[in-house]
């Protein structure tokens, strides 16, 4: 395939297995934004020809001669990162994610996750919890984590609140993660349609994005807002409704540029702030979480011949709330 492209066959050869690799045959993918960014090569990072897929899980079939913890059968899981170099300072603080040479460690390389294999650095290779479904692990391994990284870690010992602003892929997880963590939860969207299912997943309140007088009359009341969109919101109006020393925290890779008004972040200590996936450790613990809670994705499965189709289904926002590929 080519930049912007439709995907189409491609046969090659099982990349040989470094030290500390496994190959795992693929049952599962899901789909992620991500994967159609990476397509039309958004960033300036993909490298053609590419095969896309980064929310995996399938059976362990071979081990390199360093891989350790694991055995042929076992079935893991592997998110967006597939490996680390281990040399740098975040490597050696346990914080992989933020390795400086993270663009490289994509488990796309050689070749992602809408294949028929993958080779992956066994320490980025989860075992999936025996009786979490395969398709609900999958999403999991992005999605999942994506979310309950800054939930987890921003969470004190005291009643919180939480926006959620965005209610899709991102968004429907984590207010379910938030609702089991103990957040007082509200989910925030520009879809009216899409209230009864927010508060199916566990919101305590809803409010349309775009109701900034129901924002404002929430002014100083949130400990944190969770931007997972991909869409235009008014910035300054959910800064307004931060309380001191509270967050906004991105986690969507939106292309939309973040405006705010520096005087609310002054007088009101607030702060935004990224947030990238999440450690080994925290994939772990999030999985375990996940599946003590009965976390579980909406999702829609699909052969992964159909995967074409799927793509554009993410495009024109009609998935709910993720596809999963089968192979």
């Amino acid at each position: 395939m080519a930049r912007g492209q439709i995907l189409e066959p491609f046969e090659y050869e099982p990349p040989e297995l470094k030290e500390h690799d496994v190959r795992v045959e693929v049952t599962h993918c899901g789909l992620c934004y991500s994967d159609v960014h990476a397509i039309d090569d958004y960033f300036g990072i993909t490298k053609f020809p590419f095969v896309p897929g980064h929310e995996i899980v399938g059976r362990v079939t071979e081990l390199g001669p360093a891989a350790t913890g694991l055995k042929v059968g076992d079935r893991v899981g592997t998110g967006w990162q597939g490996r680390s170099r281990g040399k740098c300072e975040w490597c050696q603080r346990g914080e992989e994610q933020l390795c400086e040479e993270v663009a490289h460690n994509g488990v796309w390389e050689p070749y992602g996750g809408f294949a028929s294999s993958i080779s992956v650095d066994s320490r980025f290779a989860y075992p999936i919890p025996s009786a979490m479904p395969s398709e609900v692990a999958a999403v999991l391994l992005c999605a999942g984590i994506t979310v309950y990284n800054p939930l987890r870690r921003y969470k004190e010992d005291r009643p919180m609140k939480v926006g959620i602003v965005g209610i899709g892929g991102l968004g429907h997880l984590a207010i379910q993660f938030a609702h089991a963590l103990g957040y007082e939860v509200t989910a925030i969207s520009s879809s009216p349609h899409k209230k009864e299912e927010a508060l199916g997943f566990g919101a305590d309140h809803f409010v349309l994005a775009g109701d900034k007088d129901t924002l404002r009359k929430q002014e100083l009341t949130f400990d944190l807002h969770l931007y997972t969109s991909h869409s235009e919101v008014d910035w300054t109006t959910l800064s307004l409704s931060v309380r001191n020393n509270g967050r906004i925290v991105v986690v969507g890779f939106s292309t939309v540029p973040v405006k705010f008004e520096p005087l609310e972040l002054i007088v009101h200590q607030q702060s935004i702030s990224g947030s990238f996936i999440g450690n080994r450790a925290m994939m772990g613990e999030m999985l375990s979480f996940a599946q003590e809670h009965s976390i579980r994705s909406r999702i829609e499965l699909m052969p992964m011949a159909r995967v074409n189709e799927a793509i554009e289904r993410v495009k024109e926002n009609k998935a709910r709330y993720r596809i999963v590929l089968v192979n």
